[in-house]
């Protein structure tokens, strides 16, 4: 009898949740009044606050609105719009995520349509910086393109973003699922904050959630909670796998994680409608230099008159202002104004103040990252293995001819735990033989611009000619040659007449 009460109870409950959703929007919208303290906001929040703190933003706090955009309305006008265009708009959104258009996705988009519309304005300036990263990474591992918008519910695009709960970076990672997804984390270094290297681990983080639940609004609802969480929510639910009718059985956060997730896709994707436009943020164009030595911030900063705070913030994944010494050399991202100077007086960068400098962290030096080995690893390249059902450390270290130890060295694992997706580094000889393991793009050591300055390699150009050539080496991305060369992602499709961001290495791109 008990049972059947509180079968009742659910019953006449979830059918009370479905009439607030059909309710008109002003009556139902009464529960949803306060979603700006909510928890999802109150990160949000937060995370705005250290945004704002970073060099590239606070010097463009003075600029203007980007030349594209084009008012329809005075700035301080915000549009309003019925329930009904809202939902037909949200309809008819071209996105593989199914999306629902309810009183709590309502409560989240007046959030960022009217009340945080400086904030958005500034997230779309640095969208236009970060989505091309994201699309890329997420076009290789074949996650839908709008799940880049889970970025902004995340960390409002900071790289610096800080959790109470331990996460760190732009996808928010915590350290466990970190290192899971080869993220290095360490007194000197923390790659949860690296925003092309976090990208990778989201997406293999992202397809292995939706390889558990074959439904992404799930693997998004799993993103802020974890699988686990999301599977109990389906049990309680009596085994209903749709996200609005486990809703009620989710964690508070996570019931608000998707409306905010849906409402950011659709404000970025409207913003016009909203009378919202991206402020001009000015993000430094950067390269990539391979550090030889422990290197202090300072000693770059002063040697070459380039401010502190912009090495910091355009290396966030550096935690004590220093670059540590590994074998191979260790990325470090620079304007590329001062790549050039850098490489030309290198050695003189490394000696200046160095007794000073080398003090202000420990003495002994770092060797224990993803690129050390405990074996040799001299006549041998890099490359890295796409980790395939069935396989296992035993079976990948005799595919290359290593002992177990040496491939878990190389990654710094512990466990043998394995996921489908991820990606080993390993050492091959340079010769080819034996290097079986396939050409895949992933967080190297050159992330920002392959064709890297650490490899000398120069542009096929002429000095007479505004027309150059890249010849695509493995693991170049579109968005890596945008920023060497100066242009965007869309402008080498455009010149190359390509649909997609697939590259091959071999092929030759034109650049200018």
């Amino acid at each position: 009898m008990k049972k059947f009460a509180a079968l009742f109870i659910l019953s006449v409950l979830s059918h009370w949740v479905v009439a607030q959703d059909s309710m008109p929007m002003d009556s139902a919208m009464s529960d949803y009044s306060n979603v700006e303290y909510s928890p999802i906001i109150k990160n949000y929040n937060t995370q705005l606050d250290s945004l704002v703190n970073l060099w590239y933003v606070q010097k463009s706090e003075s600029l203007q609105f980007s030349e594209k955009s084009k008012r329809h309305y005075d700035s301080t006008h915000v549009p309003q719009f019925s329930e009904k265009e809202y939902r037909t708009r949200i309809e008819q959104m071209n996105s593989v995520v199914k999306l629902a258009y309810n009183s709590k996705v309502q409560a989240y988009i007046n959030v960022y349509a009217n009340k945080r519309r400086k904030s958005v304005s500034t997230m779309l300036g640095l969208s236009e910086y970060y989505f091309p990263i994201f699309e890329d990474v997420f076009e290789q591992y074949d996650i839908p393109q709008e799940l880049k918008y889970l970025s902004i519910i995340e960390s409002a695009l900071n790289p610096k973003a800080k959790s109470p709960a331990g996460a760190r970076g732009i996808w928010q990672f915590m350290p466990s699922t970190g290192k899971m997804y080869n993220l290095q984390i360490n007194s000197y270094l923390d790659e949860r904050c690296d925003p092309v290297k976090s990208t990778y681990a989201a997406a293999m983080y992202l397809k292995n959630l939706n390889s558990i639940f074959d439904d992404w609004v799930l693997a998004i609802a799993a993103y802020n909670c974890g699988p686990g969480n999301v599977k109990k929510a389906i049990a309680r639910s009596g085994g209903k796998t749709d996200y609005w009718e486990i809703y009620d059985y989710l964690p508070k956060e996570t019931r608000g994680y998707v409306p905010a997730f849906i409402a950011a896709y659709y404000v970025f994707e409207h913003h016009e409608l909203h009378n919202l436009y991206p402020r001009k943020v000015t993000m430094p164009k950067l390269d990539t230099v391979m550090v030889k030595k422990k290197l202090h911030f300072n000693q770059v900063a002063e040697y070459l008159n380039v401010p502190l705070k912009e090495l910091q913030d355009v290396n966030p994944q550096y935690k004590a202002d220093m670059v540590p010494f590994t074998e191979g050399g260790t990325a470090l991202y620079l304007p590329v104004e001062i790549v050039s100077p850098f490489l030309r007086l290198e050695d003189s960068i490394y000696a200046y103040k160095d007794s000073i400098y080398r003090n202000l962290s420990p003495e002994r030096e770092f060797v224990t990252n993803s690129y050390a080995s405990s074996t040799s690893t001299h006549g041998k390249v890099k490359t890295y293995y796409t980790v395939r059902k069935g396989d296992t450390f035993s079976k990948i270290a005799s595919k290359y001819g290593v002992s177990v130890t040496t491939l878990k060295s190389w990654n710094h694992r512990k466990s043998n735990m394995l996921h489908v997706g991820e990606k080993l580094i390993v050492y091959a000889p340079a010769t080819g033989k034996g290097n079986s393991a396939p050409k895949t793009t992933t967080p190297a050591k050159s992330n920002i611009s392959s064709g890297s300055v650490a490899q000398k390699s120069t542009p096929n150009a002429s000095s007479k000619s505004a027309i150059a050539y890249h010849t695509v080496k493995s693991g170049d991305t579109l968005w890596s040659i945008s920023q060497r060369y100066g242009t965007t992602v869309q402008a080498i499709q455009s010149l190359n007449g390509m649909t997609n961001a697939k590259l091959s290495p071999g092929m030759n791109l034109r650049v200018q």
